[in-house]
């Protein structure tokens, strides 16, 4: 009898990196030895020229790595920023031919135990991009330490995108996210800022496209980690971000970033 074995889908988790020297081998070590066995996988970090010792502490982890996976850790000589050390990861992503890219901040406010349920949608080709959402849950997010004002915060910018999106996300701005490969190869994002506010104008990009997302509840962690964010001004490019998306629909404006409608929607 000639049994075909079954090729495993490649998964990347790409884990962005800066000053995370106290919580880079912590967040490394949680990634689950199970995904190992349900996806060809690799560990990507991509330090962005942080001034501690992220990349030396990576390093150890992968010298010392028992969970037999492999692990590629890069360093950023000039700074990307948030965003565009997003795109540099995504681009990679693509060019090694990975079918999924898992999102993993460095400093540990995400669980990489997670991964795995979050996959799923994606692996049986149901969905496109699958964010985990600390807002799904009544309550979960204030319990898991997210401070009031961040709270408030992320709910009214969310009640503000869904206005001018015509959606309805339990959030926007939630870093932990896993994204078909062959959709963001379709998608503008070199365009796309390299701020924090990268997060919203990919957000945008897979709505305007007609991709599907799916949200999956997760915990919220918020420890010691120190934020880079300036709330107020992250706001503020957030709601011009959407503004012009909208605005794009009437053409009152152009940005070639929002142009990814699909004609066959």
């Amino acid at each position: 009898m000639n049994i075909t074995k079954r090729v495993k889908q490649r998964l990347l988790i790409f884990i962005v990196a800066y000053n995370a020297e106290l919580t880079i081998e912590w967040v490394l070590s949680r990634i689950p030895k199970k995904i190992v066995s349900e996806f060809d996988l690799e560990v990507l970090v991509i330090d962005d020229q942080s001034t501690d010792k992220t990349f030396e502490k990576a390093e150890i982890f992968r010298q010392g790595n028992n969970k037999k996976f492999k692990l590629t850790i890069l360093y950023n000589v000039l700074n990307q920023g948030y965003g565009g050390n997003q795109k540099i990861g995504y681009h990679y992503a693509i060019k090694n031919k990975f079918d999924f890219v898992a999102l993993v901040h460095g400093d540990g406010q995400y669980p990489p135990e997670e991964i795995s349920n979050l996959a799923q949608p994606l692996a049986s080709g149901e969905v496109d991009a699958v964010f985990g959402s600390r807002m799904m849950v009544r309550g979960a997010a204030l319990a898991g330490g997210m401070p009031l004002y961040k709270f408030l915060g992320n709910k009214i910018l969310t009640y503000c995108q869904n206005k001018l999106l015509n959606a309805k996300l339990s959030e926007y701005h939630s870093g932990f996210r896993i994204y078909s490969v062959s959709a963001l190869n379709d998608l503008p994002f070199s365009l796309n800022s390299d701020d924090f506010h990268f997060d919203t104008e990919i957000i945008i990009q897979l709505l305007l496209s007609g991709r599907k997302i799916k949200e999956m509840p997760i915990p919220t962690y918020y420890g010691n980690e120190i934020c880079h964010v300036n709330g107020m001004m992250y706001a503020i490019k957030v709601l011009q971000a959407t503004l012009r998306a909208n605005l794009q629909k009437y053409t009152i404006l152009y940005d070639p970033k929002f142009d990814c409608e699909n004609d066959s929607q």
